[in-house]
């Protein structure tokens, strides 16, 4: 039995290595039983150990262990709750990471993948491709893919394995990054700061909105942005799905060019909050070496970036809102935002603005892309209901959500679209919306 959290460790992917630490974890979360709330995995590892005359996780089969990690969809909340974690108990417990080594295994060795399943995987971690592919036709693209249940999107559930009834984001005639080449450039008597922006593929070809009142935001307080060349999607939809081979290929690239931007004196700015963990993160595990360290030493989520500059020594944040401000706002906290332990820093920039904030802290579903797919659609259901149940009681007309993907989830149970924070700040300022 291996306690590593390293990939690059040679027992990482030992099957017999990572059932024996399967066993030990188990036990350990069977005896501790703080982290029942958080998703399905943890109810059914207790049912299942309920189950033997002793309660001992020893006894489970090979089958019922991949069934608890197939119901992880890699929130990390249970990380951020527990006691046991790595450097603060000799325990040494890090259950997400686990269900990634997991995951790792189930896609080396192929195990229980229908070909469906494959396909999904290709779908879903091919962002690029696909986002190149459906702006150049989005009229097309977005008729066939936003109407839940219909004829298309059920021969979409059959070949690639998102679910028909799912809520997906349309696709932008205009790509992000061409919206920033064309721009006119800004030069400014006081400069706060540079910053590189790592769009991400859901701005880049999804929500360039999103991106656009980004950069407004930024330049008004006095923030430089470029765009690095040659970025790529983070890599998170392969990492979930296990397939470490192209997450790492996803993540060298990202590496090269970013650790580049902050040696040029960037810090990296990144508006959604799954991709912004993988940065920060996940990139040390899988490229480890000085590179990966710059930059996850030298990364922001956007707001995090901007109240450190209204807190900071020297540099502080136009609080002139001019615009449009609700009395009252519905905040979504999203899952990957707060397992990075910095604070609900978007909800303290609402409050700049005047309005009175509901924090509405409980899970879409979503969780990078484990609700999309068929087979978690019902389940992925019922984890949002909490939230759903929580934002009718909030009964504001305006909800705000730093994640593209949890919003879809909110959609779905709600039936309100939901804007970024950076979004919602730019209005404040009055700066009018450029639609896409």
């Amino acid at each position: 039995m291996t306690t590593t959290y390293d990939p690059l460790d040679p027992r990482y992917g030992d099957e017999d290595d990572l059932r024996a630490e399967l066993t030990r974890v188990y036990d350990l979360c069977n005896g501790c039983r703080l982290c029942f709330k958080f998703c399905d995995a943890f109810p059914r590892l207790f049912e299942l150990v309920d189950r033997t005359d002793d309660q001992d996780a020893a006894r489970l089969t090979p089958a019922e262990q991949d069934d608890v990690v197939d119901r992880c969809f890699n929130c990390k909340l249970c990380y951020v709750n527990c006691p046991y974690v790595p450097g603060q108990h000799e325990w040494n417990l890090d259950f997400p990471r686990l269900m990634l080594r997991a995951k790792q295994v189930q896609h080396d060795t192929r195990r229980r993948r229908a070909v469906r399943a494959m396909a999904t995987d290709q779908f879903l971690g091919r962002t690029d491709l696909v986002g190149k592919v459906a702006t150049k036709a989005s009229r097309v693209v977005n008729r066939t893919t936003q109407r839940p249940g219909s004829l298309s999107r059920t021969l979409m559930e059959k070949t690639v394995g998102i679910a028909s009834q799912r809520v997906l984001p349309p696709y932008a005639k205009q790509r992000f990054s061409t919206w920033f080449a064309r721009r006119a450039h800004l030069r400014f008597a006081k400069r706060q700061g540079r910053v590189a922006l790592f769009p991400t593929c859901l701005v880049e070809y999804q929500n360039p909105d999103i991106g656009k009142d980004m950069v407004k935001v930024l330049e008004r307080n006095g923030v430089e942005c470029t765009l690095p060349a040659g970025q790529v999607c983070c890599g998170a939809p392969w990492l979930h799905a296990g397939d470490v081979a192209n997450f790492r290929k996803q993540a060298a690239k990202n590496v090269e060019v970013l650790a580049k931007a902050v040696r040029d004196g960037n810090d990296v700015v990144v508006p959604q909050p799954t991709c912004s963990y993988v940065l920060k993160q996940d990139y040390q595990d899988h490229v480890p070496g000085p590179d990966a360290d710059l930059v996850a030493a030298h990364t922001y989520d956007v707001a995090e970036y901007l109240v450190r500059l209204h807190r900071g020594d020297g540099t502080s944040l136009d609080t002139q809102f001019t615009g449009d401000v609700p009395a009252a706002v519905t905040y979504h906290a999203p899952c990957h935002l707060r397992a990075q332990n910095i604070g609900l820093r978007s909800r303290d920039l609402l409050k700049l603005t005047g309005t009175r904030v509901t924090v509405v802290a409980e899970c879409s579903g979503i969780d990078g892309t484990w609700g999309y797919r068929a087979e978690n659609y019902e389940s992925s259901r019922a984890v949002a209901g909490k939230m759903r149940t929580a934002m009718e009681k909030a009964s504001n007309d305006t909800i705000v959500g730093d994640c593209a993907l949890a919003n879809t989830g909110i959609v779905q149970e709600t039936g309100k679209e939901p804007v970024h924070p950076l979004q919602f700040l730019a209005r404040a300022y009055g700066i009018a919306e450029e639609k896409s």
